[in-house]
């Protein structure tokens, strides 16, 4: 079988330099080597990084692991919809699109670059035709903790309410401890490959 990918998916203004993405990375690096890793470096512009995901997805031959934060998840449930993948998605962004407008024309900085990006209203219209519902339901792990300061985690309890579901009491938006489900995260994904084998 061909090796297996874990494509980490960041949120919106952050990078593959997140604090998720690092661990996760280190983590594979130390207990399961032979995973490969891919943390891809996204603009807050909706079709560029729809093309860049789908553009990855799309070149690896082997069992496909997404795992999502914030936006992330919001990404990461349209390509598990899309290519029937395995998808966790940790304190996911159900309806972003909502949120944009917000930042429509508002000079934006990346939190871990120097780099600077504006929005216009039409990537709202473009983040919003990559919204998809929930249909896969056994494909997906919603990891979310309560105390979450960014998004209202009971939208995504709504969402993947079919899905499993990790509920943390307090925590916050970057979701506390995440290093500590790593594992069972593993196991998860693969689960998944095995039911299919």
């Amino acid at each position: 079988m061909a090796k297996a990918s874990l494509i980490y998916i960041h949120g919106f203004l952050s990078s593959p330099m997140s604090h998720k993405a690092q661990v996760t990375k280190s983590w594979l690096e130390t207990n399961r080597p032979e995973v490969e890793f891919f943390a891809p470096k996204l603009p807050p512009y909706p079709e560029e990084t729809g093309r860049i995901l789908q553009d990855r997805v799309e070149s690896l031959s082997g069992p496909i692991y997404l795992m999502g934060s914030s936006l992330g998840g919001f990404w990461a449930t349209f390509l598990a919809e899309k290519y029937d993948l395995p998808a966790i998605v940790v304190n996911p962004a159900c309806k972003p699109q909502a949120l944009l407008p917000d930042y429509v024309g508002k000079p934006l900085q990346n939190y871990h670059t120097q780099d600077t990006y504006e929005l216009a209203s039409h990537h709202i219209a473009e983040l919003e035709a990559f919204d998809v519902a929930v249909s896969r339901t056994q494909n997906y792990w919603l990891m979310a903790q309560t105390n979450d300061e960014t998004l209202d985690y009971r939208q995504a309890v709504a969402k993947y309410q079919s899905a499993r579901q990790l509920i943390e009491e307090g925590g916050n938006h970057s979701f506390e401890g995440f290093e500590n489900h790593l594992s069972d995260c593993m196991e998860f994904f693969d689960h998944f490959y095995g039911q299919r084998t």
